[in-house]
């Protein structure tokens, strides 16, 4: 399956590439498009996106069940394994020109996060594709990625969908790292927690299940660490469309006790 998600990569990376630019051509944004299913708006680059990516899994010839921020819920030859696409995971970098962004599939046997046996992100910038296998590790271009293993918090990401409510939630841990960043695409953001560039990621408001059931199988697979910022595993959260859990992911162990004792107000 992961060849066959690489198919699909290979197909976005090269027909996306050209919207990088789309934000110049102010005819295409000068309304407001429409809401996809999550309820967020729906840019043409995430409509070619999400059309890349179902032509591809339809062209599989087996049967699944798709959740898709943009399309919704669709059943392929009845529905089967469950399929959570984030067709472009960075959206709004995308349509202003910032090259921070990617594509995010994750397939799973049941219907909770511990189920995603399969993870897929590509970065629509680079094209570098990060994959993994439940039980065989995650990769890079084919390279096998490992998280973190110094205790140091170097950097942490972090994602605020509501800056003034968000970040003081957060603000003990962010004051702690060496560095910071908001990136802007979850997916990618864990991906690259999983390949050791990033100590920590934390999200403090509720997220879709599209949005890091690859990053949840790429960090597991690379050696981290990954609950909710009260530390409670988020294995059972359920699949679909709706916010539901939020996000802390750490390099290991002890990078993930000191993110939860700062996040509760604590000190080093």
């Amino acid at each position: 399956m992961i060849e066959e998600l690489r198919k699909i990569g290979k197909r976005l990376y090269s027909e996306i590439a050209p919207y990088r630019y789309a934000f110049l051509r102010e005819d295409q944004y000068s309304q407001k498009p429409p809401r996809g299913a999550s309820g967020d708006r729906t840019f043409p680059v995430d409509k070619k996106a999400e059309e890349i990516i179902l032509e591809g899994l339809e062209g599989l010839n087996e049967p699944l069940s798709i959740v898709s921020e943009e399309y919704g819920l669709k059943e392929i030859k009845g529905g089967g394994k469950k399929v959570l696409i984030d067709p472009i995971d960075g959206s709004k970098n995308a349509i202003t020109g910032i090259p921070f962004y990617c594509s995010s599939i994750a397939i799973a046997e049941g219907n909770t996060i511990g189920s995603v046996t399969t993870a897929y992100v590509i970065n629509l910038l680079t094209g570098d594709e990060f994959y993994a296998e439940k039980g065989r590790g995650a990769f890079m271009n084919g390279h096998q990625l490992k998280t973190q293993k110094e205790a140091e918090i170097y950097l942490v990401a972090y994602e605020a969908q509501t800056p003034k409510k968000d970040i003081p939630v957060i603000l003990h841990l962010l004051g702690s790292a060496r560095r910071t960043r908001c990136l802007g695409a979850t997916a990618l953001d864990l991906a690259l927690l999983a390949q050791g560039s990033i100590s920590i990621f934390v999200s403090p408001a509720p997220s879709r299940s599209f949005d890091f059931a690859a990053g949840w199988l790429l960090v597991k697979e690379a050696g981290g660490v990954f609950t909710d910022i009260e530390g409670r595993p988020v294995d059972n959260t359920a699949l679909g469309l709706e916010k539901t859990t939020t996000l802390l992911a750490s390099g290991n162990e002890e990078l993930h006790k000191k993110a939860l004792k700062l996040l509760r107000g604590g000190k080093q």
